[in-house]
């Protein structure tokens, strides 16, 4: 039968600590190495303090967003209107799911598969049109201020839950899109690590974690012996919190570089041939198995990006060459984490910034709609064989049980043992409440 479901801030040292990347590049000695390691490394030395005992029970250990640059569109992907004049449903197939009375698009045969282990929310719905809003609601949980820079929930995480076996916290793979909000008003230190290439490519090397030219192993630890004689000094001369912090910074800064479980972590080659052909050798799929191999070493939150959905003319084509290796990864990773133990831990989510027209437009495309679109979320405490809301006969506009970006908000930081509704500091000592106006939505959720 087919399931369908209707239905105190705390002291931060990091705020009041903060330094410019070029006090970081003190003396030069990071930037002789050609580090520009993103700042969150001085986030365990000035964060320490941070109370995280109380995320030890959440369901969710880590975060997978897999994200859908341009505009997917719900027709051609999740949901589907085969019932609908062609005009509206377009000229492609739809097919049956492992949910009785659910289709998917003829494209997506592999996630059709495994529809059981998953939750589609139908009803996804905001009203920002423009791209650049669009990502930066869906990023945040907030509509976009001119007075205010929200940070995305990648940061959020990374500022509440901090780092943890020597990973970065919070990954882009290759990059963050590039009208998605970062960091916002919390500190750079919460920032994304930006991988900076492609897996998928034959010379995929990440940046950061590998010595420049003309810097050896000798040179490295010189370097490094230079810079323990000056903390030395500063420390015994001047023993402030500043000066341990900055060398708490440092240690971390050579820690990753000569990581061999952070380096580790981030070779995708060492992933045997089958897997990464199951995967798919694309984008799509070397880019879920990166995120795959980062969380599963301790990385708490990876943002993805695949493909390019703004398709307003000749969508059916666009579909054709960008759905099956979306659908063959997007399986492949489910199943993937299920194998390891990992799924009910890890929660995954696709969203894009908003959906498509609901009729064809002259161009034999798709434009702009934010009035109803799809999100699937799967594992980490999410239910499973789902369909959460509907759009009308049309996908015009959410039928019943509509999902507003700070619902969708506050129910993924829930899942990840943390409290939406707790207030944070931004700059002029204002309290900004991490999801302003949402609720965990429980219908969603085990």
């Amino acid at each position: 039968m087919e399931r369908k479901i209707r239905g105190t801030w705390m002291d931060d040292p990091a705020h009041f600590r903060r330094r410019s990347r070029r006090d970081f590049m003190y003396v030069g000695l990071l930037g002789g190495l050609g580090l520009t390691l993103p700042e969150f490394l001085r986030m365990e030395a000035m964060a320490a303090g941070t109370d995280l005992a109380a995320k030890g029970s959440a369901p969710a250990k880590s975060v997978i967003h897999i994200y859908l640059p341009g505009g997917a569109a719900q027709q051609e992907t999740f949901d589907p209107k085969p019932h609908a004049p062609v005009e509206y449903r377009g000229d492609l197939k739809s097919i049956e799911t492992a949910i009785p009375g659910v289709r998917f698009n003829q494209y997506l045969p592999h996630t059709a598969k495994i529809a059981n282990k998953i939750t589609v929310c139908r009803g996804m719905s905001h009203s920002e049109a423009a791209h650049e809003r669009g990502t930066s609601n869906m990023f945040t949980g907030y509509r976009p201020s001119p007075a205010l820079e929200y940070p995305c929930m990648g940061s959020v995480v990374s500022h509440e839950l901090g780092a943890q076996k020597g990973l970065p916290p919070y990954v882009a793979i290759p990059n963050m899109p590039q009208s998605a909000p970062k960091n916002g008003y919390l500190s750079s230190a919460y920032g994304p690590f930006s991988v900076g290439s492609d897996p998928a490519s034959n010379s995929f090397k990440v940046r950061d974690l590998n010595l420049p030219g003309g810097i050896d192993d000798s040179r490295f630890t010189r370097r490094r012996n230079l810079l323990d004689a000056v903390d030395a000094h500063f420390t015994g001369s001047k023993p402030a919190d500043n000066v341990g912090a900055m060398s708490s910074f440092y240690e971390h800064a050579y820690n990753l570089v000569g990581s061999v479980q952070a380096r580790e972590a981030f070779n995708i080659n060492a992933e045997p041939d089958a897997v990464r052909d199951r995967y798919g050798r694309n984008q799509a799929g070397q880019r879920m198995l990166l995120a795959r191999r980062l969380i599963e070493a301790g990385t708490r939150f990876v943002s993805l990006t695949y493909g390019g959905w703004d398709m307003h003319g000749r969508i059916r084509d666009g579909i054709a060459r960008t759905v099956p290796p979306l659908d063959q990864a997007f399986a492949t990773l489910i199943l993937d984490l299920e194998e390891r133990g990992l799924l009910d831990s890890t929660l995954v989510m696709i969203s894009s910034e908003f959906g498509r027209t609901p009729k064809i437009n002259k161009d034999a495309g798709r434009d702009h709609w934010p009035k109803v679109f799809s999100v699937v979320l799967a594992g980490g405490g999410i239910r499973k064989g789902c369909i959460f809301g509907e759009s009308d006969a049309i996908a015009a506009e959410p039928d019943h049980d509509s999902l507003s970006v700070e619902d969708l908000a506050m129910t993924v930081y829930n899942r990840m043992g943390i409290d939406a509704s707790k207030e944070l500091m931004a700059p002029g000592d204002r309290p900004i409440e991490i999801v302003k106006d949402g609720k965990v939505v429980d219908e969603l959720i085990v």
